[in-house]
């Protein structure tokens, strides 16, 4: 999290500084040597611009971050770390401390030993570069190419890879239905993210970092320029460039995405990435309670403050604006860190991820704008106080409630049973439980001072009672009582107590396609895809919610045959059915998982990794409407009989 949050912020300086131009500092080339018959030496070499540096692998509290070197997944074993050659010791004034860099060239070293042969072998360098002014964060591709004469395993995709990837792979005609099914839920989830993303910047707009600002930042528009116009125009400036610092945060993740179409949902239904969200939002959550703060290197601020003050104009206003995200970060970073999570895990990848950060930045600058337009509005505003504090704290639970989802989807995905539904409703009772109490007065912080409870957080207070009940009934009635919360407590069958099966609502269901589609053939029934995961959201909603219409069940029940498919199930496959598949930028990738070979299925077939994700077809392969995604009852239901029609028709 800390390397993501240092790349993301120092590429806006970069891009400001520099205008249109692209600074490219360091310069690599790579070759290999030989050692002898199962030895080979690859070597990186860094030339260096003068007045800049490289860091070492070595970097203990980062900042700055060290060189790290990624390979692919390739059959090599190495005999030693990457070994980099003479380095400088000094002290660095930008990060204040001694530390390890290269300055002028530096190169590194890495030595493995094959087990058969290769053709080649790729990866990433990923490293900062800085001069006295300035730092720069890079990822460099790198790929050793090995001569044919070399007795070396050919890293083509070998026969059985072929073969297995070929038997994934349907008859399927071209759909345009398809295309235009994803791009409508395209739009409709993107819309959703960008609302959270507004829900977001608003509940930031209610923090001690952010409110009081609004006033003392309007007031500097209205009365230290020449003319209102001006002020106006400044201050629209300034809000503008506050909404595309955020959007900004979010383009290295569309690199990411580009890479590998299914690499932002694989990141989302990482067990230990999910674990780290885990341990991230109960550290953002005590930060709320007050009992420490979160902040940003203080050479950032002082950097963006004192650019603010010497450039006058739009590039004064763009660090005024630098400098606001900064100084809010202790309060915005836990609810960005949320967007971001949330972003990854509504399986729309970095495109919604700009969407959500765009409605933050949008309801954060919002309220310069049209002050500036209305100044006298300032006075309606409430003052600060107690209040926001109480804010902090509301939140500060809300984060706790997030954290637990993170490790329901890191037990989901393994399977290990120790947050099956009723614990993890129990435990969101409680929660609620201790929000309204503290609401209510019952108890409070260290930090904070004993005041009268007025009659708004009392409001609140029984609205968190309310939410307490509802969950505590959820708890006590068998069937599914919590269907507003559907998707992010584990799945109804995911129980304490024995259910039928693991399908959804105690359905019939197959998980693997071709089993499926065997007993579709027995019964001719048409098959319905269900394309799902443990950790996804959507999915759970539509099972609990559309599903479960009477309706929709019985046609699921009697007049189809439902196949499951998880791309997250982190269960292996066998070695004899492993496979790699070569990825559109040339690299290969492995699959190993039986979630990967869904993930792969689906992406082979239908061009998407997005789920939910439904297709209804004929066991020949043929589909009898088009593809559909996240959608309510009456638009399923229609779905689905329209195709039952089609078959029937067959």
């Amino acid at each position: 999290m800390q390397r993501l949050l240092l790349l993301l912020l120092f590429i806006i300086p970069l891009n400001f500084l520099k205008s249109q131009e692209v600074i490219e500092p360091v310069k690599w080339s790579f070759s290999h040597e030989v050692i002898n018959d199962s030895i080979i030496s690859l070597k990186f070499k860094a030339e260096i611009d003068d007045k800049w540096h490289v860091y070492s692998q070595n970097i203990e509290n980062e900042p700055p971050l060290s060189t790290i070197f990624l390979f692919d997944d390739e059959p090599y074993s190495s005999i030693q770390k990457v070994n980099e050659g003479k380095s400088i010791i000094a002290y660095d004034p930008i990060f204040e401390k001694d530390l390890k860099y290269f300055e002028n060239n530096a190169l590194f070293e890495h030595k493995i030993k094959f087990n058969d042969t290769l053709n080649k072998i790729s990866g990433m360098v990923d490293y900062q570069a800085c001069n006295d002014k300035l730092c720069v964060f890079r990822s460099q591709p790198f790929l050793f190419n090995f001569k044919t004469n070399i007795v070396f395993k050919n890293l083509s995709i070998d026969d059985k890879s072929i073969s297995i990837a070929n038997s994934l792979k349907l008859d399927l005609p071209e759909s345009e239905y398809l295309l235009d099914n994803k791009a409508i839920n395209s739009k409709k989830s993107n819309l959703k993210i960008f609302i959270l993303g507004i829900l977001g910047g608003i509940l930031a707009l209610l923090t001690p970092c952010v409110f009081p600002m609004i006033p003392l930042t309007v007031s500097y528009f209205i009365k230290n320029v020449k003319s209102r116009s001006k002020g106006i125009k400044d201050s629209f400036t300034y809000s503008f460039f506050i909404i595309l610092i955020y959007v900004l945060l979010s383009l290295p993740f569309h690199l990411f995405d580009s890479l590998d179409p299914e690499i932002l949902n694989v990141i989302a239904t990482n067990v230990f990435v999910n674990l780290l969200f885990f341990f991230v939002f109960i550290y953002f959550a005590f930060s709320f309670f007050g009992f420490y703060e979160l902040t940003l290197p203080k050479n950032w601020l002082n950097f963006s403050d004192s650019a603010s003050s010497k450039w006058k104009g739009i590039i004064g206003l763009f660090f005024m604006a630098l400098t606001l995200s900064i100084v809010s970060f202790s309060c915005t970073g836990p609810i960005l860190g949320s967007l971001l999570a949330g972003s990854l895990t509504y399986d729309g990848g970095a495109v919604q991820l700009s969407f959500g950060m765009l409605g933050f930045g949008f309801a954060l600058a919002l309220p310069f704008g049209i002050f500036s337009l209305f100044p006298k509005g300032l006075k309606l505003i409430p003052k600060s106080g107690t209040w926001l504090n109480t804010t902090n704290i509301v939140i500060g639970f809300i984060e706790l409630a997030l954290a637990l989802k993170f490790l329901s989807n890191a037990d989901l995905v393994s399977h290990w049973g120790i947050l099956k539904r009723e614990v993890f409703v129990s435990v969101w009772a409680l929660i609620s439980l201790s929000t309204t109490l503290y609401l209510f007065g019952v108890f409070h912080f260290p930090h904070e001072i004993k005041h009268k409870i007025k009659f708004p957080r009392k409001i609140i207070g029984l609205i968190f009672m309310c939410f307490t009940l509802y969950l505590i009934n959820g708890l006590l009635v068998k069937e599914n009582s919590l269907k507003l919360l559907s998707g992010f407590p584990p799945p109804i069958f995911y129980s304490i107590n024995k259910s039928k099966n693991e399908c959804p609502l105690n359905l019939d269901c197959y998980k693997d396609f071709f089993n499926g589609r065997m007993i579709a053939e027995d019964l001719n029934k048409p098959i319905l895809i269900d394309f799902t995961g443990w950790a996804c959201v959507n999915c759970r909603k539509m099972e609990e919610n559309v599903w479960s219409d009477k309706e929709v069940f019985k046609i699921l029940n009697n007049d189809i045959v439902l196949v499951s498919l998880y791309v997250d199930d982190r269960n292996k496959l066998i070695k004899e059915n492993q496979f790699s598949i070569k990825r559109s930028n040339g690299t290969l990738k492995m699959i190993k998982t039986i979630g990967q070979k869904w993930s792969t299925f689906q992406y082979l077939n239908f061009k998407t990794a997005s789920q939910p994700f439904y297709v209804l077809m004929t066991t020949e392969g043929k589909l009898l409407n088009e593809p559909i995604q996240y959608a309510d009852t009456d638009t399923f239901k229609n779905w689905l009989k329209k195709g039952l029609q089609a078959f029937n028709t067959k």
